[in-house]
């Protein structure tokens, strides 16, 4: 079994940090970058990138809302066309960064409200998804299971990775549960790593209502800014190995 531990990362803004990317760096196979609209900025962009060479770790941009005081965790009404523009000036920063330090733009996903709206709404993931295929058709879509992701990605030509996000609760269609609902995000790292091990078993989640739903996951995935976040990635590391799992970039998996 061969799988992508996945977090994200960049998420400070200039003197501000947020989280232990340099030691997660150590411990994942894939990055999402922050490209200065929920958070992030220029300098903050091109050191993640170049730790993220020296570790060999692919590198994707985490395209958000620009929104730094909600930390792209707010819905915004903004017109389509705009948006995708906003979508495409994300990931030619991190592209930019990438290509003066030798290194390569492999995924991109979604992050928080924007990623949760288009992972709900084929009307809003077509032509963003399209926007990414413009940009690079080789890029793949590292998502939350969505069928209008998936959809959409198929028109499109692009590949997606599916990813499972270990602390994060899922309705009975598989998306994400609003993060204002109770319960929606999983703090305890007992609760987190017997998801993971019931991933690894059986190929499913429970649902918040409890239903048990199939999730054909690429990915884990880990918020790097979630308190005790290296030392979580790394007993998931420890449990994947030790179920004969194989950490595996996500360009190589789906190569």
């Amino acid at each position: 079994m061969k799988i992508d531990l996945n977090a994200d990362l960049g998420e400070g803004f200039g003197p501000w940090r947020m989280g232990e990317d340099e030691a997660l760096m150590s411990l994942i196979s894939s990055a999402n970058v922050a490209c200065g609209f929920h958070a992030g900025d220029p300098l903050i962009m091109d050191n993640t990138v170049r730790l993220a060479k020296v570790g060999g770790i692919d590198l994707g941009a985490h395209v958000g809302f620009p929104d730094l005081m909600g930390f792209g965790r707010r819905q915004m009404n903004i017109e389509l066309k705009e948006l995708a523009t906003y979508v495409v000036y994300q990931l030619g920063a991190l592209a930019g960064m990438a290509a003066v330090n030798g290194h390569r733009m492999t995924h991109m996903s979604f992050h928080g409200a924007l990623g949760n709206m288009v992972a709900a709404d084929s009307a809003l993931a077509e032509p963003l998804v399209c926007a990414v295929a413009a940009f690079d058709p080789t890029l793949i879509i590292s998502s939350s299971s969505s069928r209008a992701i998936e959809n959409a990605a198929d028109k499109c030509g692009l590949r997606v990775a599916t990813t499972f996000l270990a602390d994060r609760a899922y309705d009975d269609d598989c998306l994400l549960v609003p993060r204002k609902v109770p319960g929606s995000v999983i703090k305890e790292p007992a609760a987190v790593l017997q998801r993971v091990r019931q991933l690894l078993e059986e190929g499913t989640v429970t649902s918040l209502n409890g239903k048990h739903i199939k999730v054909p996951a690429h990915s884990i995935l880990l918020h790097g800014d979630t308190p005790g976040a290296v030392e979580l990635a790394r007993t998931i590391r420890r449990e994947i190995e030790l179920a004969g799992g194989c950490i595996t970039p996500i360009s190589q998996l789906l190569a």
